[in-house]
């Protein structure tokens, strides 16, 4: 099983059936496994923090859900998650489509996504690296059973490692 058909059987296993997203090169590949199945409901969004309060609301109501975005806009969510999931720990499932890494073409976007691991900790969050399809299973149900416990946003950061990148053929 392919990558993003493991993170959307992940979801569906864990019960996390609300996305709100920013769609990107990386994340739409499983986006686009979850827009054809019925099991998901699916929210695009302009920007990240809309994503971001979207599903923390949804918590609210008591469903489980899931933000997708790429890198680049991770620093647009630094507010909402400061203000809102972290002080009142509204836990969401989180991928970030990783730019910035081995066989990355625009160098604009090495700075931010470098900058990423240090203001998840600076906020104390945690986060994975997802870089191999044989860990992500095992991963996966991992990091959703630690985002529900610890009532917390946990991210997945989804390396070109696994992933092959933004314009890598799947």
């Amino acid at each position: 099983m392919a990558w993003a058909e493991q993170i959307v059987q992940g979801l569906k296993d864990a019960g996390v059936s609300l996305a709100a997203y920013v769609p990107d090169g990386v994340t739409w590949r499983v986006l686009r496994l979850m827009e054809q199945d019925p099991f998901f409901h699916m929210i695009p969004t302009t920007r990240e923090e809309e994503a971001v309060g979207i599903i923390s609301g949804a918590y609210a109501a008591g469903q489980r859900g899931a933000v997708f975005m790429q890198s680049s806009g991770f620093g647009n969510t630094v507010n909402a998650l400061a203000t809102l999931n972290i002080p009142y720990r509204i836990p969401f499932v989180w991928f970030i489509g990783m730019r910035g890494g081995p066989g990355e073409f625009n160098l604009a976007q090495v700075p931010g996504a470098r900058a990423i691991p240090g203001i998840l900790d600076a906020l104390g969050l945690q986060y994975f690296h997802l870089t191999r399809e044989d860990e992500l299973d095992r991963t996966l149900s991992g990091v959703i059973a630690l985002t529900y416990a610890g009532r917390l946003p946990v991210a997945n950061l989804l390396s070109t490692l696994m992933t092959g990148g933004r314009d890598a053929p799947r």
